[in-house]
Formats: structure tokens, sequence, C-alpha cells
């Protein structure tokens, strides 16, 4: 039987399956399976207040999962779909409450991977999945992470690497402005081309994927660093430390301490698909502390160093 077919096989039964997307991956029930829903924040340990993102076949799918979509909406879609963009809307009626923590929204996306999508497909449903990993911990862009954190609890669907390497970026359009409620793989400039500026979250926003303080973290205790600090906090740790440092400093890592600093390529992209594999790794050697010195906070650098953030446990921080 071919690894998709079992795949559909436990989604039927109402049953998690892990599936690559091109952020991270996703561990997913059926929409409409309650049993899996639930199996989801089981697995995970994720309260039930904390909404999943359903995973839509195609963008043409909002006009039933959501209601009340503004012209906005349908206009990213078209532009940013299938892709790396989370939108917050009004959930229609076919969206169970299990699925939104008991609000009025739901996050909506359609993932850019050909495994995903073909799973979608023959599900012929969406599927609401949060990141394949323990709650707050860190994420998985490999099937090994996955397999690490649930053992043969799930069935994982191997599509190699994440190309994108964090999560989505999540939109809200439920209220009267576009808000930005978390920074990812599309970024604010792209996105305020074509909505004008966008507002942060605040109180009154809805709760959404990934908005706890402390999220994405690795077994390792992260701590965020000044950039003229790191290389003196390593050096006097009493703990076997690491530390995880931007391209910019890569010519101050002396010879003596290269084996436990890992360098962020130049490119954004490449640093944004590198971060979490490198925090795994990192976590693989047995380090108990990694001091980490946050990118330059203009376009990708902006969610990296918020995914850095709550790491640290830091998420309110700015």
């Amino acid at each position: 039987m071919r690894e998709i077919d079992a795949a559909l096989a436990r989604l039927a039964a109402g049953e998690p399956v892990a599936f690559p997307t091109e952020t991270v991956y996703g561990l997913g029930a059926r929409l409409d399976s309650e049993r899996g829903i639930a199996r989801v924040y089981e697995l995970k340990a994720r309260p039930r207040s904390h909404p999943l993102i359903a995973h839509l076949g195609a963008a043409r799918e909002l006009a039933d999962y959501t209601r009340e979509a503004p012209p906005l909406a349908w206009l990213l879609a078209e532009r940013y779909w299938p892709g790396p963009l989370t939108l917050i809307l009004r959930r229609s009626a076919r969206v169970p409450d299990s699925v939104t923590g008991g609000q009025d929204t739901v996050g909506v996306r359609v993932p850019a991977h050909p495994l995903a999508l073909e799973l979608i497909a023959r599900a012929g449903v969406p599927l609401a999945a949060p990141s394949a990993n323990r709650f707050q911990q860190l994420s998985p862009t490999r099937a090994e992470h996955v397999r690490a954190a649930f053992g043969d609890e799930v069935c994982v669907l191997d599509g190699g690497a994440s190309s994108g390497g964090i999560e989505s970026t999540i939109l809200d359009l439920s209220g009267a402005a576009p808000r930005l409620l978390r920074p990812g793989l599309v970024t604010r400039e792209e996105l305020e081309l074509v909505c004008g500026p966008l507002a942060s979250a605040d109180a009154s926003a809805p709760r959404a994927s990934g908005s706890h303080p402390l999220h994405y973290a690795p077994r390792a205790r992260v701590e965020l660093v000044d950039a003229s600090a790191w290389r003196h906090a390593l050096e006097a740790s009493r703990e076997r430390a690491a530390a995880l440092v931007p391209h910019e400093l890569a010519a101050e890592v002396p010879a003596a301490l290269a084996s436990s600093v890992t360098v962020l390529p130049a490119d954004l992209a490449a640093a944004a698909r590198a971060l979490y594999a490198a925090l795994h790794e990192l976590d693989a050697r047995g380090y108990a502390r990694i001091f980490v010195v946050l990118p330059p906070e203009r376009a990708l650098g902006a969610a990296i160093a918020d995914r850095l953030r709550r790491a640290a446990g830091r998420g309110d921080a700015v």
C-alpha cells in the first residue's frame, strides 16, 4: 500500500497524520472528524482554546468554509495561494467549534506542497492542522523531527525537508482593518503593498496559532543576548552551551568556539529554511543552553526574530 493510501486510511478512521507543507510539517485531521481533531489536541497536549488552521485544497473553497470574505481575501488568495499565508476570516457553519477554539473566526490557507495537496484532494475535505510537534516545542521541518517527537503514535508522510522552514504568516481580515497576527514567509512589506498599512495584534484580535509567548522552543534553554555579548556569554557559561548568530557576526567567531556556534546564512530565505533544523541539531548534540543573537528585523528577519523570541519565552517582547 502506498504511503499516502495508508495516511488516507488513518484519516478516515479518525486518526491524525503528519504531512509535509512548504512551511513546516503539519499534524492534520479531517475537518469533519471530531474524533480526529480531538486526537490532534491530545497528541500535542495542546489547550483546546488554541485554534487550528484549516488547510484547503484550493482557493475556491473559501466560499464553503468562510463567510463574508472581503474582496481583499480573494485578491490575496489569488496572489499567494498555494503558499505560506493564513487568512483569518469569519467561519461558515461547516467549520466546527473544535477547530476554532469556540471563536467565530477560522484560519485558512492552501499549502504549497504536492503531497499535502494530493492528501487533501483525495480526502475530499480540508485538514485541520497545527504543526506536528508537542505543544510549545520546536516545529518540525523534516519527517525525522516528527518521528522523534511522536514515535509510532503518528503516521508520517515523508515529503523531504520543508522549503520554507518557518510557519505561515497570519493575517486577520475579520475586523475593520487588516492586522498582522504572526509574521512569516510572506513579509509585512509585501503585504502592505497590497493591503496598505497593517495593524499589529492586540488584545481584541482573534486567537491564532503560534501566538503563545513561549513557543517553537527546543529542549535547550534559549537566551537572547546582545550582539556585543554573545561571545562572553558562551565562554562564561557553566553549562554546555552553544550560540546561534546571524551572518553579520560570522567574522567574529573565533576558531576555538567554531564547533559550538551556528551562523545563519546571509540570505534571509535560506536563514528561515535553516532555523529550526539548526535548533534541532543543537538539541541532538546535547546542549543545555543556546545563546541567540536576533537578526536585523527587516523583511524575513522579523519572522525569524519572532520565532527566536518565542523560543526564549519572550513572545510578548518588542
